[in-house]
């Protein structure tokens, strides 16, 4: 039997693909991360860290409006 990664770890690991492939973090992206942070029904402060840093991080390139409008709407839900 396999161990898995702690789950920001893994949030982690998938956001350094998503940087290292164009640099830029689109919707679908997100929500994929948001997804792996997800499964245990809730966003401990672990994955709350990783992805507030993922967030900060994507800001710093340019975004479509779509992605930021989603990105905005993102960190008031899950209060990144």
């Amino acid at each position: 039997m396999a161990i898995k990664p702690k789950s920001h770890i893994e949030i982690t690991i998938h956001s350094m693909k998503v940087f290292l492939d164009d640099g830029k973090l689109d919707i679908a992206e997100l929500n994929f991360l948001l997804g792996l942070a997800m499964r245990d029904n809730g966003i401990d402060e672990d994955e709350r860290r990783v992805l507030k840093n993922i967030l900060t991080q994507a800001e710093k390139s340019p975004l479509d409006p779509s992605t930021r409008a989603h990105i905005e709407q993102v960190r008031t839900e899950y209060n990144l």
